[in-house]
This record gives C-alpha cells, structure tokens and sequence, in this order.
C-alpha cells in the first residue's frame, strides 16, 4: 500500500469516525448536543481536523443524512422483498418505514428536518437520498393505480408516513394506534 492510499484510508477512517460520534452524540443528546468542540473532544483529535473533513455543523448534518437515507433504503428493501404480494409489500414498507424513523430520530431529523445542505428534488440529489426514493417507488408505485404517475402517488405516501412519523414522535398521536394507522393508510390509498 503506497502512503498515498494509507493517508486516504485514514483520512476516510476519521470521517467515518466523525460521523459516527455526531450520530451518537445527537441520538443520546439531541442535535444541539453536537458541536464542533464536543465532538473534537470525543473522537481525540483538533477542532482544526474536524474542519478538514468539515466546514462545520450543517455538513456533519448532511453526512448522517446520506448515511442515514442508505440505511432506511437498504432496511425497507430487505422488508419489502420478504413480503408476499403488493398488499402486504405497502404495509410492511409503512411499518418499517415508521420503525426506522421511531429508532433513529436524530438521524430522520437529519435527513428531513435540519438543513444538512442537500438538494432534494433536484438533479443535484445526492445518490443515497435518490435511492431512498427509489427504495419507496418499488413498492409504491406498483399500487398507484390506474392513470396515476407512480412517482406523485409515492411522494403523497411518503408525506402521510413523514407526518404520522413526525407527529407520532411529537406526542400529537398517540402511538399505540400505529398499525390502525398503517392499515387505514395502505386501505385507503394503495389500489392493491
């Protein structure tokens, strides 16, 4: 290994570990927790190498997006692609998709809430937030039914998933009616 590719290798290493310790940090304490000083303290290294990796906050934001949106991408396809029929594939892609951000709420805040710097909707997506949609168009767009762009009937469901996820968590509904949620959402909406 040239020193070139071992100085890359621990270049990447130390982001990875950046991005780790913020995702943490932000899951224990909250978004506010995570400033360049606390995490410079915590991984062991100047605020100076933090800032060679990342011009501040917003950018460390945006990494645990893009982690995050691979992440949910990869859990609702290995959901999905056990589920027997469309019915049952819509169904299971809400829960896991409620489940995902209920476990992970700093990292959905980070993909949907804060501004990380990422264009959504935009040509200049980033390819893991791309692929988030895509992961929901597999399952969705199959139940849009007829004379119904599959793309605008996946952006309507995914709006209705973000707003119980969002006003589950806020203490707005009540979470032990979830599934009764899911069923009426997927009854109502998916033509399976």
């Amino acid at each position: 290994m040239s020193v070139q590719e071992r100085k890359e290798r621990e270049r990447a290493e130390r982001e990875r570990l950046i991005v780790a310790t913020a995702r943490e940090l932000a899951e224990q304490q909250g978004w506010d927790a995570v400033t360049t000083r606390r995490l410079a303290e915590r991984i062991e290294y100047s605020q100076p190498v933090l800032y060679s990796h990342f011009r501040g906050k917003r950018e460390i934001i945006g990494a645990v997006a893009l982690e995050g949106a691979a992440e949910m991408a990869a859990g609702l396809r290995a959901a999905t692609s056990a589920a027997d029929g469309p019915r049952a594939r819509v169904a299971t892609l809400a829960r896991t998709y409620l489940d995902f951000a209920a476990r992970h709420p700093a990292v959905y805040d980070a993909m949907f809430q804060l501004d990380g710097g990422l264009a959504f909707a935009d040509e200049d997506t980033p390819e893991p937030l791309k692929d988030a949609f895509a992961a929901l168009l597999e399952s969705l767009g199959e139940v849009a039914g007829d004379g119904v762009h599959p793309g605008l009937f996946t952006e309507v469901f995914w709006a209705s998933l973000h707003g119980l996820a969002t006003l589950t968590r806020a203490g707005r509904l009540p979470p032990e009616d979830t599934e009764s949620r899911v069923e009426l959402l997927v009854d109502r909406l998916a033509v399976v």
